[in-house]
């Protein structure tokens, strides 16, 4: 299986092009320029990371990253179109025509004593870490055994550290190192390993899922916008409807998610997160796009339609009560996971569009047909109508309204269009003997 050439703890176990399975054929154009380019200068130059992992395994990367001893000043002046970018790790993107490719120097080692290195804070989470190393550095201060492999299209063998190869090939997920203190370092790691177990159809090892649930309160610490990213990269990979389950298996959407556990406490609202978790993964898999506004509304209803319901009962008009639900839901999750306003103003326009679909008569169904939102909110109507929470024959109408000469549209009105409306009662005023109006219309009756 492997070309036979193992060198000390400190090396890496070669394997060659028939061992690994790798077609260089698979690497892009831009990543072989660009590593050709730096090993002609001297540089050692490797595709590295997911792409490696996924090719592998079959599938085709997403993008491509290089792994050099050159620095970034080094790599920005080989190459006329680039740029340096990042302030914790500074990084190249390199560009060839429409390709991309992300150029990093070797990390190294951090000490906490160093001025410009890895600072950790009291739950050993590192904060900075700007510290250039060697290779068998860079490949230690991976995340996972599987990411830490180094491809040179040169010769086009795999430089293994950490016995990564031998770990896909068995379709384990295992941490480098000490998982408790890995996941201290970077708490966002206990979230890549269930998407990378979900997505790639892996077994998490069982020494680097043992801590997760014990330290899942991390995520509490960790900066919003990391955890929105990662979140996105979960929800979008293809495979969030198992992403998610293994979220919740883990404990770990407490620190995302919290309000997804009372959402799929209820037979309802779990059929429908389900459903929309199925509907984003055909659209993903398809090559569609995803809205995130979309998906987190969905995530979201639940708890807002169980809201809602609470406050129609306390004799709240309807419409007023879905605006309290909606803003209620929307502070209790920016707690844990801070929505960005562009698509939490999408998630409150497709929620209030919910409403306006039971009216259809006179001009309402045809003013609704023109708002802009109208697909988004019509996608989720029938998202409803699938798992059981509304009748099927709503979102049947609509669909059938669409595309419906005028003469049938006409003839498809409902006259009763807003059952859930509860009309106000006028106030009556007191009568007078005579039966005109009393004086004084203010005064309460007699007795």
């Amino acid at each position: 299986m492997f070309s036979g050439r193992l060198f000390g703890p400190a090396q890496p176990r070669m394997i060659a092009a028939g061992a690994h399975g790798i077609n260089r054929n698979s690497i892009n154009s831009c990543a072989l320029r660009t590593t050709q380019t730096l090993q002609r200068r001297g540089f050692a130059a490797f595709v590295v990371g997911g792409a490696v992992r996924d090719l592998i395994l079959g599938g085709k990367p997403k993008d491509f990253d290089i792994a050099t001893n050159a620095t970034p000043e080094e790599v920005r002046e080989l190459f006329r179109r680039s740029r340096i970018i990042g302030r914790r790790f500074r990084l190249v993107h390199v560009l060839c025509g429409p390709e991309m490719v992300e150029v990093s120097t070797f990390r190294g080692t951090h000490t906490p004593d160093e001025s410009d290195g890895g600072v950790a804070d009291e739950h050993g989470r590192i904060l900075r870490d700007n510290v250039f190393g060697n290779q068998e550095q860079d490949a230690t201060r991976r995340d996972f055994t599987l990411n830490a492999l180094f491809y040179d299209p040169a010769t086009q063998e795999v430089w293994d550290y950490h016995g990564g190869v031998a770990d896909l090939k068995q379709r384990r997920l295992r941490l480098i190192g000490d998982p408790e203190r890995r996941y201290r370092e970077d708490p966002i790691r206990m979230l890549r390993a269930v998407r990378f177990a979900a997505s790639r159809r892996l077994e998490i090892d069982a020494a680097t899922r043992r801590p997760i649930h014990r330290l899942a309160g991390l995520l509490a610490h960790v900066p919003p916008s990391r955890l929105l990213d990662e979140m996105m990269k979960l929800l979008l990979s293809g495979h969030a409807a198992e992403a998610v389950a293994q979220l919740r298996k883990e404990g770990l959407h407490h620190g995302v998610l919290p309000l997804l556990d009372a959402a799929m406490g209820r037979a309802a609202g779990e059929r429908f997160v389900e459903a929309a978790l199925r509907s984003t993964d055909e659209c993903v898999r398809a090559g569609r796009t995803v809205s995130p506004g979309f998906l987190f509304a969905a995530l979201l209803w639940p708890e807002v339609l169980a809201e809602w319901k609470v406050l129609e009962e306390k004799r709240m008009p309807p419409i007023p009560a879905l605006y309290q639900a909606m803003d209620h839901v929307m502070k209790a999750q920016a707690g844990k996971l801070a929505i960005p306003h562009r698509y939490g103003a999408d998630m409150r326009e497709i929620w209030a569009m919910q409403p306006r679909f039971l009216q259809r008569a006179g001009k309402r169904p045809y003013r609704l047909l023109e708002h802009p939102r109208f697909r988004a909110g019509y996608d989720f109507l029938l998202l409803r109508c699938h798992s059981g929470e509304i009748e099927p024959a709503l979102g049947e109408w609509w669909e059938r309204f669409q595309s419906a000469s005028e003469p049938e549209r006409a003839q498809m009105m409902v006259s009763d269009s807003e059952p859930h409306q509860r009309r106000r009662r006028r106030r009556r005023k007191p009568r007078g003997p005579g039966g005109g109006p009393a004086q004084g219309g203010d005064a309460s009756p007699a007795g």
